[in-house]
């Protein structure tokens, strides 16, 4: 009996230690990405409670695109930065299973040495960029920059005419498209 607990305690410790995040070291990194360094928003990112989820839920208070923050630490599944204007710290979270990608590729999405230029966008669009929406006769790019990238488990490719985001973890919302534009968004 000894021998079969001991071994279930050896189970659960290496358990433990996979899910472990592990702090990514600089030569782990790729030559974009420097702790330290100052980066831009590449979306309206919304966090909860200090937490940005990469599911990507569409609530809680927002931070504007091309903000500039200074990458503090990265992990295997987080991003911590700090928002420069504040010394606000923000904790991202990526879910690989929602997202599809891994932490870098996450950053990646989120956050760029360039800010986003808002000229290539329409009057209409930079407003709902502003104010973190989505709405008829926006191009996809500039839904990306407004509301970020929908989960991966809802919608399989950019391509769809249809993008299903969720406002929560019960509620999704979609985004129709036709010839490329919102042709309208169903809450």
């Amino acid at each position: 009996m000894r021998i079969i607990t001991r071994g279930l305690l050896l189970v659960l410790v290496a358990l433990s230690l996979v899910s472990c995040k592990k702090v990514l070291k600089p030569n782990e990194l790729p030559a974009h990405i420097a702790v330290g360094d100052t980066y831009y928003t590449q979306f309206v990112i919304r966090y909860e409670k200090g937490t940005h989820v990469t599911t990507n839920y569409r609530r809680g208070a927002s931070i504007p695109v091309n903000t500039p923050v200074n990458l503090l630490k990265i992990t295997t599944k987080t991003i911590e930065v700090a928002l420069d204007d504040s010394n606000q710290k923000l904790l991202v979270k990526n879910v690989e299973k929602h997202t599809g990608d891994d932490v870098i590729a996450a950053f990646d999405k989120l956050f760029a040495k360039n800010k986003v230029n808002l000229s290539k966008f329409t009057r209409l669009e930079r407003q709902h960029i502003k104010s973190g929406t989505a709405a008829k006769g926006m191009r996809k790019e500039a839904v990306i920059v407004a509301i970020g990238y929908p989960p991966v488990t809802e919608t399989m490719s950019l391509d769809s005419d249809t993008w299903v985001y969720w406002s929560g973890r019960f509620n999704r919302f979609n985004v129709h498209f036709k010839n490329g534009k919102v042709s309208w968004v169903e809450d």
